[in-house]
């Protein structure tokens, strides 16, 4: 039997999983991701790739292929991130190089995180559809997409940063990446509290959320739902955003499927995508996509990356 190794990297955690041939996890090993240096991220990479190489007894020698779905931005020229936008300060981080090193092996295959994402749920899907997308609602926002069978990627590796779409022209909020009015600015589990806070002030409401503390979060908004003013109108209002948000994504790649992940989504999901099916059909001028949640939970970029292993990065099944 072949063995291959996913990584999901993410700004928050680091998983590495060893797998076989249907994308079947065997081993898993997990960690935080370091937030110190590019350096010490490759470093965690190897380490949870070694454990979980371990806990399968195999040998990392004998491994296949490995996929990686990563945080963004790209240098896929490289095989490296490139500044990633939700670890400040870190610089440059090296990852196929090191890990097909490792791996005695140069079938690397580096993805962003719902690039990876979109070829797992390609893969694993019943009907391997030709046309489809997914999209993560996280600490960030992304999407990847297929379009006539292909994977897009773009040319760094950086196709489907659909969180940095310009959703509000007014510029409101700032985006992590430092830009003004990107979908992830207001939607993002990261940038969902600084949202409340402005709503906070400009609307002069009446809230019990502890807006004010600096562990306030996401999950205090959704938490409050139905029993505070200002989570309520949060949830509204990043709605609105996510509707805008999902009728660009439909209107420029016309997916038949879109499948969403991300924590947010995951334990949100009547609040965050209810509005998007109810709206998209008056919103959307070409097809009205099914948009479903996830049926892969956590698992579904480090299966993609399992996926993009065992198929060369496209997602697609042979017979």
């Amino acid at each position: 039997m072949a063995y291959y190794v996913g990584v999901d990297l993410g700004a928050t955690n680091l998983r590495g999983v060893v797998g076989d041939d249907e994308a079947d996890i065997i081993a898993r090993a997990e960690t935080d991701t370091p937030r110190t240096s590019g350096i010490a991220i490759t470093e965690a990479v190897l380490r949870v790739v070694r454990e979980a190489c371990a806990k399968a007894n195999v040998d990392p020698s004998v491994v296949a292929a490995a996929g990686i779905g990563s945080i963004g931005p790209l240098d896929l020229a490289e095989g490296v991130i490139d500044g990633p936008a939700n670890i400040p300060d870190i610089g440059r981080v090296p990852l196929v190089g090191p890990l097909g090193e490792l791996l005695h092996t140069d079938r690397v295959y580096l993805h962003n995180d719902t690039i990876a994402g979109v070829i797992g749920e390609r893969f694993l899907s019943d009907r391997n559809p030709d046309d489809m997308a997914y999209v993560t609602i996280s600490s960030g926002l992304g999407a990847g997409v297929c379009v006539d069978g292909h994977v897009l990627s773009g040319w760094d590796g950086n196709a489907g940063e659909v969180g940095h779409m310009v959703v509000d022209a007014t510029g409101t909020m700032t985006c992590g990446c430092g830009r003004d009015g990107h979908w992830e600015a207001y939607c993002s589990g990261n940038n969902i509290p600084k949202y409340a806070r402005h709503l906070a002030d400009a609307e002069d409401i009446h809230t019990d959320l502890p807006v004010d503390d600096p562990d306030f979060s996401a999950v205090d908004v959704f938490e409050a739902h139905d029993a505070d003013p200002l989570a309520d109108l949060v949830i509204e209002r990043v709605a609105d955003w996510n509707v805008v948000g999902f009728t660009n994504l439909a209107n420029a790649y016309a997916p038949l499927v879109v499948r969403v992940g991300g924590a947010v989504a995951l334990n949100n999901p009547d609040l965050v995508l209810d509005p998007v099916r109810e709206r998209l059909e008056e919103t959307t001028f070409v097809n009205v996509p099914d948009v479903q949640l996830t049926n892969m939970g956590d698992d579904v970029v480090v299966k993609g990356a399992l996926a993009s292993a065992i198929t060369g990065g496209t997602g697609e099944r042979t017979t």
